[in-house]
């Protein structure tokens, strides 16, 4: 069954697809004890897309299978309340809702994740009929729910191959978690889904473990098919090949109290700034203040204000310094239009 929200049929800006799992994380900042307090929130590359997008002011929905138990109940509340319509989510009896730790040290954050065999790990190609009852603007997914099970490999292959969600441009955060792929495993897998994704999130260290590219531009090399490629560096930049050409906008510079879910803030900030329709460079700045956000908190979300209000701390602040590159080669410009063309 699904949650029984009662919701529009205009189409979303946004439908996130993939797995939620119940985070503890330490109330005071310090690492897992017995002497400690927690609190628990939704954790989920995924929703935490969908949720900081509605902070920004974005229609959105988060699709995924809890379990029929407490947790997945906090987690479809949490959502609900943070503006995330949560009725394509499956409630599967007989699997539990899978739960995370973080543990906060002075070496970093650790976290240690119980999903085994969890409600998510379930999500299979079935799914889908449910979810064609909303059709959005973008349909947004990462390559972590392809690695949590043969399953939701299958599922995420369907969705990005066959397109059974309709035409919409779909969003592809390759999210490489090492440990859930295991030895070897992940690079052909991510390879493949993010050349057939229309917008794609990398981070430039991440490419360069699974595939063994060098810069940004060699991640382009690699993947010239999808017309919206951004490849994050870190705190140094993050640069975006468009069909208009390459852009580039700095990094902010923030104390960082948690990086966890900061990759997810930039993507929501440069997909919000592609569904209003703003210019390529506003589009980075507003990830990179999206995800400055995120790393100041102690969470994986942050209480953003509404876009035009962010755009308006952003033009107010100090200069900029992110300006176009050079366009795309020729055969790239090609091959992003034969793309934008089918989809």
């Amino acid at each position: 069954m699904t949650e029984a929200d009662t919701h529009t049929t205009a189409p979303l800006d946004l439908l996130a697809i993939g797995e939620t799992m119940v985070m503890v994380t330490p109330r005071d900042g310090g690492g897992l004890s017995a002497d400690n307090t927690f609190v628990l929130r939704p954790g989920g590359a995924e929703s935490n897309v969908a949720a900081l997008m509605a902070r920004l002011g974005h229609t959105t929905a988060w699709a995924g299978a809890v379990g029929a138990d407490p947790f997945g109940d906090l987690i479809t509340d949490a959502l609900r309340a943070q503006g995330v319509d949560v009725g394509l989510v499956r409630r599967d009896a007989l699997r539990p809702t899978a739960v995370y730790f973080k543990h906060p040290t002075d070496r970093g954050t650790q976290v240690f994740y119980y999903r085994t065999g969890s409600a998510a790990t379930a999500m299979h190609t079935g799914d889908i009929a449910a979810w064609r009852a909303r059709p959005a603007r973008v349909t947004h997914l990462s390559g972590i729910t392809a690695a949590i099970s043969g399953q939701s490999l299958d599922l995420v292959r369907h969705l990005v191959r066959d397109r059974p969600l309709g035409p919409a441009p779909l969003s592809f955060d390759v999210n490489h978690r090492p440990v859930l792929w295991g030895p070897g495993r992940g690079a052909a897998e991510l390879l493949d889904l993010a050349r057939r994704s229309d917008i794609v999130f990398v981070g430039r260290d991440e490419a360069q473990g699974l595939w063994g590219t060098s810069d940004a531009r060699s991640v382009r090399d690699l993947l010239p098919e999808p017309a919206h490629l951004v490849v994050k560096d870190a705190a140094v930049e993050a640069v975006a090949f468009t069909p208009e050409g390459v852009f580039r906008a700095p990094a902010r510079t923030v104390e960082v109290v948690d990086a966890v879910g900061a990759g997810d803030a930039f993507a929501a900030g440069w997909l919000s700034g592609l569904l209003d329709g703003r210019d390529q460079e506003t589009r980075l700045r507003l990830g990179h203040y999206a995800a400055s956000q995120v790393l100041q908190s102690p969470s994986d979300h942050a209480d953003l204000p509404p876009a035009h209000q962010a755009v308006a701390l952003l033009e107010n602040g100090p200069p900029h310094t992110g300006t176009p590159s050079v366009p795309p080669t020729e055969g790239q410009a090609n091959r992003v239009a034969d793309r934008s063309a089918r989809h």
